[in-house]
């Protein structure tokens, strides 16, 4: 009883609120907001906070905020409310242990009174005798006086559900059709010993309760889906689920040493992302290239152009490796795309202490604008600004010794000497004019341009490399810059 084509689609994205949000469940809402969207259907938002050890407040905070930062919104959920409230497990115990009593009642559970040390014993004992070590069925049909045994003893049982004998087979939207074979999914365990319910109950009542026609989630979970097929049939039959929903499995996103990207890995934290400036729009069009392509030859697009071509069946079920440089590329491409006005707001937060180097009176909003243009050309993420314009706003150019002995070398002085000379004969209200000068100093001591404007760029800015070096002399204007060649040329002849 899968979802049946047609029906509208309900989608649900569920993550827990422990630590900082991770770049993989980013990836896995996106593909869910965007299949939802691409439908014109409902995405459920839901949180799985039933580990009380590891999920935490400031981690749920945190993560409505990253997903309200991406863009992302929900019809469904916290701060929005509907019709299956509440959507924080927490706050659902009492249906969970409800629907738990009538797996028990009606024959689909048991109580397993097996203590972690006989379930290893048993399990080292299949595995030495080459069987699957899965756990055997011991409690699956005690009888009163067995149980009542146990209960002397002081046990007190886990429920596990009762899975069927027979091969279960579906047909995943992203992998096909899979078959598990009874022998590779044995019973197992939905309510702990001390009553809380595990994500193996209560996932599966959640989207059977909130009517979810899709489950798109990590790879990770694949081998619970039959499993959870098999639960829903039961709660079917209970009355508790109306239908079994389609499963899609998401490709794993991998790291460095093509090892599963984790929670552990420094490049995985969404927190990164948002501090360095990359746009929400360029790290969400990255990540959907792992698994997902717009077309071939296509790797920019925007979030509007994803929804309208987003099928869920074109995800590549294999691996996908998790590139930085490309990701900072393609958020390059994206603050080019950006209107000056929207770039120059967007960059403001590395503009400010207690980021920005220089006093918040030496910020000059004319210069800021005048420049903008020129870096937006340059960025791959929004905080390198920060270093790009700080010539523009510090009373001296900030110069490590490498940048300084680089571009300096024998006869920059000289060199320095007459750029100066043509400098302040030009027009400062031309970029044009400032580089014919630079030019022509370059021509009467035997140097091209590059070389020639090296030490005048390390004088002025600081820096071997950054913004268009004449548009930045006019930016920062005539008196200034030749004070800093003429501090150039007092540290050269010292």
């Amino acid at each position: 009883m899968a979802s049946a084509p047609g029906s509208p689609v309900r989608v649900r994205f569920c993550p827990s609120p422990t630590g900082n949000p991770h770049v993989g469940l980013v990836r896995t809402a996106l593909f869910n907001w965007a299949f939802a969207k691409h439908h014109q259907g409902t995405l459920v938002f839901r949180i799985e906070d039933t580990d009380a050890a590891r999920d935490s407040e400031e981690s749920y905070n945190q993560l409505l905020d990253s997903l309200r930062w991406l863009g992302f919104d929900w019809d469904e959920g916290p701060e929005v409310g509907g019709p299956h409230a509440p959507y924080r497990q927490s706050q659902r115990m009492d249906i969970y242990q409800d629907v738990a009593a009538k797996l028990l009642d009606a024959g689909h559970a048991y109580h397993c009174y097996c203590s972690q040390e006989e379930l290893d014993t048993r399990r080292e004992a299949a595995r030495a005798a080459g069987k699957p070590s899965g756990y055997d069925g011991h409690c699956r049909d005690l009888s009163a006086a067995q149980v009542e045994e146990y209960r002397a003893q002081g046990r007190e049982p886990i429920v596990r559900f009762r899975m069927p004998d027979e091969a279960i087979t579906f047909t995943d939207l992203v992998r096909g059709e899979i078959t598990y074979l009874p022998e590779n999914v044995p019973d197992y365990g939905i309510v702990r010993a001390n009553g809380a319910p595990l994500y193996t109950l209560v996932n599966p009542v959640d989207d059977a309760l909130m009517e979810i026609t899709q489950v798109l989630r990590g790879e990770d979970l694949l081998s619970s889906t039959p499993r959870q097929i098999a639960l829903y049939k039961a709660l079917i039959e209970l009355g508790v689920a109306k239908e079994i929903p389609a499963f899609g499995h998401l490709p794993y996103v991998m790291g460095e040493g093509n090892k599963k990207l984790s929670k552990r890995d420094p490049q995985s934290s969404l927190n990164l992302y948002r501090e360095r400036g990359f746009l929400p729009e360029g790290l969400l069009n990255y990540l959907s290239l792992l698994g997902w392509s717009l077309s071939a030859d296509q790797d920019i697009f925007t979030i509007d152009e994803m929804v309208a071509a987003f099928d869920i069946s074109g995800v590549n079920p294999n691996p996908a490796r998790f590139d930085l440089k490309k990701c900072e590329a393609i958020n390059a491409d994206h603050i080019r795309m950006l209107e000056v006005k929207d770039f120059t707001e967007r960059c403001r937060p590395w503009l400010k202490a207690p980021v920005a180097p220089w006093a918040p009176e030496d910020f000059d909003e004319a210069k800021w604008q005048a420049i903008a243009p020129h870096a937006q050309t340059r960025l791959k993420v929004l905080s390198e600004i920060t270093d790009n314009v700080d010539f523009l706003f510090l009373p001296e150019p900030v110069s490590d010794e490498a940048s300084w002995t680089k571009a300096m070398k024998e006869g920059s002085d000289a060199l320095l000497s007459t750029a100066r000379e043509k400098l302040d004969a030009a027009d400062w209200t031309s970029p044009e004019s400032l580089k014919e000068a630079v030019l022509a100093a370059g021509e009467a001591h035997g140097l091209k341009l590059g070389k020639a404007q090296a030490p005048v760029r390390v004088a002025v800015t600081g820096r071997t490399v950054g913004l268009p070096l004449f548009e930045s002399l006019e930016v920062l204007g005539k008196e200034k810059a030749l004070a800093r060649i003429d501090a150039a040329l007092a540290k050269l002849a010292a």
